[in-house]
């Protein structure tokens, strides 16, 4: 399971990501789909943990990322 509480990444003054709040249950398959420049690989390198987000938590299985 994933948890994504209150999640906010900004890149100076823009606010790429602003309080996302997301469950998303084991053996779900989700697609994200929006606009260039709406956050959908924002999103998911903050997931990964390649970027560090300003606020907010992530857990996958319970363990924060």
């Amino acid at each position: 399971m994933i948890e994504v509480t209150n999640l906010t990444k900004q890149f100076g003054d823009f606010a790429a990501l602003e309080n996302i709040i997301c469950t998303i249950q084991s053996g779900c398959i989700y697609g994200m789909v929006g606009s260039n420049g709406t956050g959908k690989s924002t999103f998911l390198r903050t997931l990964t943990g390649v970027y560090r987000p300003e606020r907010g938590t992530i857990l996958v299985d319970g363990e924060p990322v």
